[in-house]
């Protein structure tokens, strides 16, 4: 066993045994329900050491005789290297083997013992499932188990980083007009104020900022109370700026110190009714209330999601900054490739810097997913010291990235022939082609989810028996997260409809373990199509730029309509990045985009 993991796990069973508690469910994230949450709540990942700079989804159960890690099948091939040794085995959360963790557990904890958790990192409603179910079976459940500042005694603080004002010139909107609207979402819900947890939220509402509280996310550490009355932001002084002041006050809202919101709504009086978020909400914030919480909130994250003009217009030029960088980068690697010089941590160094020099950038979006063959086919995968391979031989590369760029987030993946790619790659690329175009493509009636636009991602995979397993897109905030909801493209039902003004992730992909991945990824705004008689019509608008790799095209099980995509899709990219690059740039980029014929 790693020796760090056995001595945190043996400290943790000491601490649960002193406790009197049997079974103990660690969370993967923070009280904010963060994808990638700050160094101090990633007590999951250094307890099991399953992580990644990304952030994993993951959640951990330890009794006295067991120790695993449940996880989603976009970690099944990572979490399994990186957990062997440290006492924890994996438990796969979905697909064909999947076991549900609270059913585990349940039948795992004798009755009249405890099962615990950290109620400030679990929502109210997955604190409310498990409570119900244990509760069934006669299982005693407590929500204020915080054994992590007394069991790993160099646990980060909270972040402290400054915050700065996002422009609004840029966002295309104030923040008395964001929280009027707010509101009246508010009363909508039969509620007189709203307490906002979610971090991409808050930013939102507040055009604020930060660098570094969470990794390649410039949201910060925070709460936000509204009412018509009132208007509070909790976030530790030290990180409030002089400038941040004179915008807090310019728009009357009252800052006080982050742990405070638990006093705070404990003092709410009853007669407020609380808008809050149930699957964002911390269960132990949601104990303090003494107030009346009204659960919802839904409509707020799709006040977020629909995107201004202002700030589509600012989008597609931060489009533009990152085809350029794109075209940089990509034509060293064509370069240099040949050497066997080329490694993914590398590349991913590499591209990291090409972006930064543009001033607008002010950090990835998420750490660069770059793999070559086999790595590849890890669906997170992350370049490593001990796992970053060279770039050598014939294969596939592939490579998701984006850009925070104050004018917007990017979010790009290319996969790349490197050498001489086999017929099968060439296939299989083709055929996730084949569904990137069919859902670049498609114009859907007014109130259409993306569950009911998934397949056309998947059909031409499905017809020869291959499959992926995560989702085909989700939604992408404006210099906030590179995960947004509430709406997304996937299997699973989820009922947000796609609307104009929301941007989406196209990235249908295919994963040969141990050979090669493949995935294509453009962003997608919703816009309207045409009215008929039958009602409105969508499509979509591609907003990103840069190519695809023409050698990786197999044009004889590609239609004629799927081929005039690509080449009018090419020839958009040429168009727009052209001007902004120097006379070589320009001729590679020429050569790139040229006709694909049969």
């Amino acid at each position: 066993m790693k020796k760090i993991q056995a001595d945190y796990l043996a400290a943790l069973r000491k601490l649960m045994a002193e406790q009197g508690i049997h079974t103990v469910i660690i969370s993967g994230t923070d009280p904010h329900q963060s994808e990638n949450p700050p160094a101090h709540w990633r007590d999951r990942e250094w307890l099991t050491g399953f992580w990644s700079t990304n952030g994993t989804n993951g959640t951990a159960v330890v009794t006295p005789d067991e120790a695993l890690c449940w996880t989603d099948s976009r970690y099944f091939l990572q979490a399994t290297e990186q957990l062997e040794g440290t006492g924890f085995k994996m438990m796969e959360e979905d697909g064909p083997n999947a076991v549900n963790l609270i059913d585990w557990v349940t039948e795992h904890t004798p009755a009249d013992q405890t099962v615990a958790i950290d109620g400030t990192t679990f929502s109210i409603s997955q604190a409310q499932r498990m409570q119900q179910e244990f509760t069934d079976n006669q299982i005693k459940f407590v929500t204020d188990f915080t054994p992590f500042d007394t069991i790993n005694p160099s646990r980060p603080t909270t972040p402290k980083n400054k915050l700065f004002v996002h422009d609004e010139a840029i966002v295309g909107e104030s923040v008395d007009s964001k929280i009027a609207r707010i509101l009246e979402e508010v009363k909508g819900e039969l509620a007189n104020a709203v307490l906002l947890s979610s971090l991409d939220d808050i930013a939102w509402a507040t055009n604020v900022r930060t660098a570094g509280d969470i990794l390649f996310s410039p949201v910060f550490v925070s709460y936000l109370y509204l009412s018509p009355e009132e208007r509070v932001l909790f976030v530790d002084a030290d990180k409030v700026s002089e400038e941040v002041k004179k915008h807090l006050e310019k728009y009357n809202i009252v800052q006080k110190p982050y742990e405070s919101v638990f006093d705070f709504v404990s003092r709410l009086p009853k007669e407020t009714r609380l808008l809050i978020d149930p699957e964002k909400t911390s269960r132990t914030l949601y104990d303090r209330m003494d107030c009346t919480p009204v659960f919802g909130g839904s409509g707020i994250a799709k006040l977020k999601s629909i995107k201004n003009e202002q700030m589509l217009a600012s989008l597609d030029k931060a489009m533009e900054k990152d085809g350029v960088a794109l075209t940089r980068f990509f034509m060293m690697v064509e370069k240099e490739a040949p050497s066997g010089k080329l490694t993914e941590l590398g590349l991913a160094q590499a591209l990291r810097a090409e972006r930064l020099k543009d001033p607008d950038c002010v950090d990835e979006s998420f750490s660069s997913i770059i793999g070559w063959n086999g790595n590849g086919a890890i669906v997170h995968y992350e370049p490593t010291e001990e796992s970053s391979m060279t770039i050598e031989g014939n294969g596939l590369l592939l490579v998701d990235s984006g850009g925070q760029y104050k004018l917007g987030t990017t979010d790009i993946t290319r996969t790349i022939a490197i050498g001489t790619p086999t017929d099968e790659m060439k296939h299989d690329f083709t055929l996730v082609m084949k569904g990137h175009i069919a859902l670049a493509n498609a114009i859907f009636p007014e109130g259409t989810t993306g569950h009911q636009l998934d397949v056309l991602a998947r059909q031409f995979l499905w017809a020869e028996g291959k499959a992926y397993f995560h989702g085909t897109g989700h939604g992408v905030g404006f210099f906030i997260n590179c995960h947004e909801g509430p709406q997304s493209i996937r299997l699973n039902y989820v009922p947000t409809p796609l609307q104009p003004g929301m941007i989406t992730s196209d990235e249908p992909g295919l994963y040969l373990e141990g050979r090669y991945g493949i995935r294509c990824e453009n962003l997608i705004e919703t816009v309207p199509a045409m009215q008929t008689e039958f009602g409105r019509f969508l499509r979509f608008r591609v907003a990103t730029l840069f190519p695809f790799d023409l050698r990786l095209f197999e044009p004889a099980i590609m239609t004629d309509e799927e081929i005039k995509w690509l080449n009018d899709y090419h020839a958009l990219v040429r168009s727009r990045l052209t001007p902004l690059l120097n006379a070589d740039e320009a001729a590679w980029l020429a050569e790139k985009t040229q006709p694909l014929t049969r």
